[in-house]
């Protein structure tokens, strides 16, 4: 387990432009956008995050993540923090959510680390 995961992980995706972060209900750290989840962190292991299934799909297939620990056939996806290179990794899938609710909501003007 790397320690300081959440808290990395915490410190970048909090400092884009209109994401806010709070306690989920289920422990850990959730960040949002407007009204939006993005995901959610639970401590330093286990990285939750929301996508439309098209993208959902293309990321399982890749091997990149798994299906979501607890509702499989939903669009979100449960990522695992084994080691420190995946703390960049589930930094990116926030970035990937992140992009993909602005695009919904329509606003293409931002920045970000």
């Amino acid at each position: 387990m790397i320690r300081d995961a959440i808290h990395r992980i915490t410190e970048s995706v909090s400092a884009w432009d209109g994401v806010t972060s709070l306690a989920h209900k289920f422990g850990g750290i959730e960040f949002t956008l407007g009204k939006r989840e993005l995901g959610h962190v639970h401590g330093n292991k286990l990285v939750d995050i929301p996508f439309p299934k098209a993208i959902r799909n293309e990321l399982v297939e890749s091997g990149k993540v798994l299906p979501h620990h607890v509702l499989p056939e939903s669009g979100w996806i449960s990522f695992y923090i084994k080691k420190d290179e995946d703390v960049a990794q589930a930094i990116e899938l926030f970035k990937l959510s992140y992009e993909t609710a602005l695009k919904k909501t329509g606003n293409k003007n931002y920045e970000h680390q």
